[in-house]
């Protein structure tokens, strides 16, 4: 684990503590939480539950925003620091295939 996924792990979970109540069911946190947990873990993306971990985080902000719930600006963030977590960028496009 480095430094930035740490760092990106922290603002996960202080997302998940200001605004998590508010704007997200308690299943939603858990979501976002057990996928930050899984990808700052992993020593890779070669497996499959960091990736589906994360695209169960996609998905879940893509509700988000389809139905107004967060801005697409807020989701966003939020993903960037959800994959933040992992192990690295490289395999970014392997997720999204």
């Amino acid at each position: 684990m480095t430094s930035d996924r740490a760092d990106a792990y922290r603002r996960v979970l202080t997302t998940l503590h200001d605004i998590g109540p508010a704007k997200l069911w308690p299943s939603e946190q858990t979501c976002i939480r057990e996928a930050s947990d899984t990808l700052l873990f992993s020593g890779g993306l070669d497996g499959e539950d960091a990736r589906t971990a994360f695209a169960a985080v996609a998905e879940l902000v893509n509700r988000l925003v389809e139905t107004g719930r967060w801005t697409d600006s807020r989701a966003r963030e939020l993903l960037d620091d959800v994959w933040a977590c992992g192990p690295g960028a490289s395999g970014l496009e392997a997720i999204a295939a």
